[in-house]
């Protein structure tokens, strides 16, 4: 499936903008190369709401919420994952509105991994839900349900939220239709993501609603297309090595060659993520645990 991204996004930032009935974008003013023009803050029902991914700690966004809520109750206030620029919010507005916090944990690494993120948004350490969500739970609320599906990948606590009764996902950083989906250890697992990708073409959602960009209107075709993309890069990786290549710097800078040298550091990481799945599934080997300074051959 060819795959095509949507840069054609308004943020309004701080403007509240009405998505589907009864639910509202608000887009924090963070842009950057990982978080394209901002966090998207959803609200969700009418008279009491529930709010999803609440954004970075930032005082403009968080009075962008408060207008935007207008003095109407918030019950829940859900995270769907623990990254800067999606979680620390949370605390200040649950203070602000008496809401609980719902998410599927803390933060922690998808496996054990010698180094630091490189990743802009960085790691919420401090975060703590006061529910912590399981696979297929049903919250509901004033109007509203809200369905967990997890799906780590992008980071191991990642979950996405189905709206019931009106086929829609809100996709978090699973999905987005400005880019793909960075997975970078220590945070992401490719194998973790490529599982939760199946599952959610599985779903047949008609709608997803990303945490950054506009709406995926046609979500199986362009999620097969992200699929598709993820195993030619595969194909790339199987390919240098064959030829000869045996180091990550070598890798990307072949496969990376038309990309700004500036994000060699985060590809640096895709790669990673992808050997640690070829090695675990027996189609590459290394002098050790797969880390950023291993050496690597196929099998």
């Amino acid at each position: 499936m060819a795959l095509s991204f949507n840069l054609d996004f308004d943020p309004r930032h701080g403007e509240p903008v009405e998505v589907l009935p009864g639910v509202v974008r608000v887009t924090a003013n963070n842009p950057g190369p990982f978080t394209f023009r901002g966090t998207n803050t959803y609200l969700v029902g009418k008279e009491t709401l529930a709010v999803i991914d609440p954004g970075p700690e930032d005082n403009d966004h968080l009075d962008a919420l408060k207008a935007a809520i207008a003095g109407r109750p918030v019950s829940h206030i859900f995270v769907s994952h623990t990254h800067r620029d999606h979680s620390p919010l949370a605390k200040r507005l649950a203070e602000a509105t008496g809401a609980n916090v719902l998410a599927e944990g803390t933060h922690r690494a998808a496996r054990p991994f010698s180094g630091k993120s490189l990743l802009d948004s960085g790691a919420d350490l401090d975060f703590v839900p006061d529910v912590r969500l399981k696979d297929g739970q049903v919250i509901e609320g004033d109007g509203w349900a809200l369905r967990t599906v997890l799906t780590p990948g992008h980071a191991a606590n990642h979950a996405a939220f189905a709206l019931e009764g009106a086929n829609a996902l809100f996709s978090a950083d699973h999905v987005m239709g400005w880019s793909t989906t960075i997975v970078a250890p220590p945070d992401g697992s490719m194998a973790d993501y490529m599982a939760s990708l199946d599952r959610l073409i599985a779903r047949q959602d008609g709608l997803l609603l990303p945490a950054h960009g506009g709406l995926i209107t046609e979500p199986r075709e362009y999620m097969l297309g992200l699929r598709e993309h993820r195993l030619a890069r595969e194909r790339a990786i199987l390919d240098r090595l064959r030829q000869g290549d045996r180091t990550i710097g070598q890798l990307v800078v072949a496969i990376y060659r038309d990309t700004n040298p500036k994000l060699y550091p985060a590809a640096s990481l895709s790669v990673l993520a992808h050997l640690e799945d070829l090695v675990e599934r027996r189609l590459v080997e290394t002098d050790r645990p797969a880390s950023i300074g291993g050496i690597f051959r196929t099998i």
